[in-house]
């Protein structure tokens, strides 16, 4: 009789990919476009503010898990139209908010779940016209357009679903 012995490697939590992290700390990190194709993220910063481009059609179905830890920091969120923001589980420290000013979500909308810890921090979600806006300020959409145009393509950062 052979005995079977259970390692760490062997759960389903070892293959399971890493949350992608971002760190802003005293500093702007925007990430736009296709950056990436995983839905879990950690977001950490104090005192600076960071960008999340959720719109591209390449990140993989399924909810959106955004793990926060921001102290007088500003994490802007770059969503779909019918998003569904859910920021219940989110721990408040001192003045914060949730702002989600430019749409309503969809009862199809793709969700997009917050968790962490918040201090003296504020969370702003853009979605469609408002979203583009906000990507097209940014040295990363002049550099995108100016690539673009050599390779004879569209750009991609102000509409990642092109």
């Amino acid at each position: 009789m052979t005995a079977s012995t259970t390692t760490l490697t062997d759960s389903p939590e070892a293959f399971a990919p890493r949350p992608i992290r971002v760190v802003a700390h005293n500093e702007v990190a925007k990430r736009l476009g296709h950056w990436t194709r995983e839905r879990r993220f950690d977001v950490r910063g104090s005192r600076g503010s960071a960008v999340l481009d959720l719109r591209s059609p390449q990140i993989a179905a399924g909810d959106i898990e955004i793990s926060l830890d921001i102290d007088h920091a500003m994490v802007k969120l770059l969503v779909p139209d019918e998003a569904v923001i859910e920021h219940d589980d989110v721990r408040r420290i001192g003045r914060c908010r949730v702002k989600d000013w430019t749409g309503t979500a969809g009862p199809r909308g793709r969700r997009v779940v917050l968790t962490g810890e918040m201090r003296n921090a504020e969370v702003r979600v853009h979605r469609g016209g408002i979203a583009v806006l906000s990507a097209m300020c940014s040295r990363e959409y002049l550099t995108d357009v100016m690539q673009a145009r050599r390779q004879r393509r569209y750009p991609t950062v102000a509409d990642p679903s092109r």
